[in-house]
């Protein structure tokens, strides 16, 4: 096995690496990455981005948003928490998760952690799931990741996970904190986190000291497809399914109700409906969103390019767009 320090807490970047060491370079021996990021949400390579995540919440609080090239759950991570990956040449088969969990497990128990396979896809203390794992192939490899809550926020995790804010309350922390837990909280003596790492490792590597240099051409490739592959809106957002929604917004000038189908991160199709006057007609203000990203600054200059400011009585175009992504 060969060791690969990413030297980054860039999600896009490290999911850059990871991709690049799968699929254009080729190392003699299975890959193994252990590493972090600063406050990050990873969409499932199969899930509605908009069904899974408070996107109003990550973006006033700075998380980033990435979708996996493997499937599963969304999962939130900070830097108070790893994530490890294993890159293996391997023919193809099934899905399958022991091999890649047991030396994870053995190194926690090493440490005087109870840690167990569900069987499904977690880890778990005591019944509490402490680490996900979801896996994928990618040319003739397969890659296996997984997460690792050490000394994560729960508190955030929760927040930026719940869809709806107003449903956001301590009973919700609450019951998360009972299903989930940390590492840090198990272990005989206290640990920080960059021991943790080392220890892990070393536990994991076996002893042996086969490590990988990420070079200058290594670098500047791996940063292109962090942002050809992972950065880019139309990765994050293009590759929802199709949903439908439904909004209503009230305000002074009376009620507003939007009906869209989004399809790609696009809107495809919308309908409105109200008490509200204007001096346009309902195509003219669906016309307007027609195409548009699903996004509420774009949604915004959509509505201000067709002339919706001033059009609708006491409800400006800023109001609108409000209705229409949160």
């Amino acid at each position: 096995m060969i060791y690969i320090e990413t030297g980054s807490t860039d999600v896009y970047y490290n999911f850059g690496l990871e991709y690049y060491f799968t699929l254009e370079k080729r190392l003699p021996e299975t890959v193994f990455l252990f590493w972090r990021t600063t406050p990050t949400l990873m969409v499932g390579k199969y899930q509605n981005v908009l069904e899974e995540i408070n996107k109003p919440y990550a973006g006033a609080h700075g998380i980033h948003l990435v979708r996996r090239m493997s499937g599963g759950g969304t999962i939130y991570t900070d830097m108070g928490g790893w994530q490890f990956t294993f890159i293996q040449h391997k023919e193809a088969g099934e899905i399958e998760f022991s091999q890649y969990i047991a030396p994870v497990i053995d190194a926690l128990r090493e440490m005087g952690v109870n840690a167990a396979f569900n069987g499904r896809n977690d880890l778990t203390i005591d019944g509490k799931k402490f680490s996900g794992n979801a896996q994928y192939r990618l040319g003739d490899c397969i890659v296996h990741h997984g997460s690792l809550l050490f000394d994560t926020d729960i508190a955030q995790m929760v927040a930026s996970t719940t869809v709806d804010s107003y449903k956001i309350t301590s009973k919700s922390i609450k019951s998360v904190r009972d299903r989930v837990t940390n590492i840090s909280e198990h272990l005989p003596a206290p640990m920080d986190a960059e021991t943790f790492k080392e220890t892990m490792v070393r536990h994991i590597m076996n002893g042996s000291a086969a490590v990988y240099t990420v070079t200058p051409e290594d670098d500047a490739r791996i940063r292109e497809i962090a942002g050809e592959q992972f950065r880019s809106w139309e990765r994050i957002f293009g590759r929802s399914p199709k949903f439908t929604i439904d909004r209503t917004g009230r305000f002074a000038g009376g009620k507003v109700q939007f009906k869209l189908d989004v399809q790609k991160g696009l809107i495809r199709d919308a309908a409105v409906y109200g008490d509200f006057f204007s001096t346009l007609d309902a195509d003219t203000l669906c016309a307007a969103l027609m195409g548009c990203p699903y996004e509420r600054g774009a949604v915004l200059a959509a509505l201000r390019s067709h002339g919706i400011d001033g059009a609708v009585y006491r409800i400006s175009a800023e109001e609108l767009a409000s209705v229409v992504v949160d």
